[in-house]
């Protein structure tokens, strides 16, 4: 059985979407980043880089395990796997993949430099707010636009471009961030969290976090 180290995060959850979503059984282990479980020797030992999440698939090369990190890196590794989620021609795997660059490089970056200043900064302050916030409205505009010509963020089909675009969006009260401008990701947003697949993998994500 694949097992994935996890939490209740952006990054963490399009992980057990993907899986549930391709019906690969799996555990989720949980490392609570807000005690910095993370950082811990023995976690660091299956990524050194110290984020989540981690999967760990037993069906790797010649029978041993196979570890990767990196949420969009187990998405497409995943899609692989099975011939899932991932169009098999190559012009629209390039848009899949153009639409998980985007958030990985633009919008996820955006919101979580924005929830930062806003919220665990050691102190405020204002030009780094209004430039993340700015950066934010921005990004999010640009996929609007994108959800205006298709049903899903990379073309007809739900993706594991989609997947990866709904993990900031599902935590994106941290940077105060709605949509109320954006009815496009509104729409779909709404789509995406209504699918079976994405609930059962929220709810098991949000089981993870202790109680306060």
């Amino acid at each position: 059985m694949i097992k994935l180290f996890a939490f209740s995060t952006p990054n963490s959850v399009r992980v057990p979407i993907a899986l549930e979503e391709l019906d690969l059984p799996y555990e989720i282990e949980a490392v609570n980043v807000r005690k910095g479980e993370q950082k811990q020797p023995g976690y660091l030992a299956i990524n050194p880089n110290g984020k989540v999440p981690v999967l760990v698939d037993p069906d790797g090369p010649d029978g041993a395990p196979f570890t990767l990190s990196e949420s969009g890196a187990i998405l497409i590794y995943l899609a692989e796997k099975t011939s899932r989620l991932l169009p098999l021609d190559r012009f629209g795997r390039a848009r899949v993949f153009e639409q998980m660059l985007f958030h990985l490089t633009g919008i996820g970056p955006a919101l979580g430099q924005l929830g930062f200043f806003k919220r665990q900064a050691s102190e405020q302050i204002p030009f780094a707010i209004a430039r993340f916030q700015t950066e934010s409205e921005r990004v999010l505009a640009v996929l609007e636009a994108a959800l205006a010509k298709s049903e899903f963020v990379a073309g007809p089909d739900f993706s594991i471009a989609d997947i990866t675009h709904f993990g900031w969006l599902w935590r994106r009260e941290f940077a105060g961030i709605d949509f109320a401008n954006t009815p496009n990701i509104a729409h779909w947003y709404e789509k995406v969290a209504g699918r079976p697949a994405v609930r059962r993998a929220i709810e098991r994500v949000t089981a993870l976090v202790p109680p306060a």
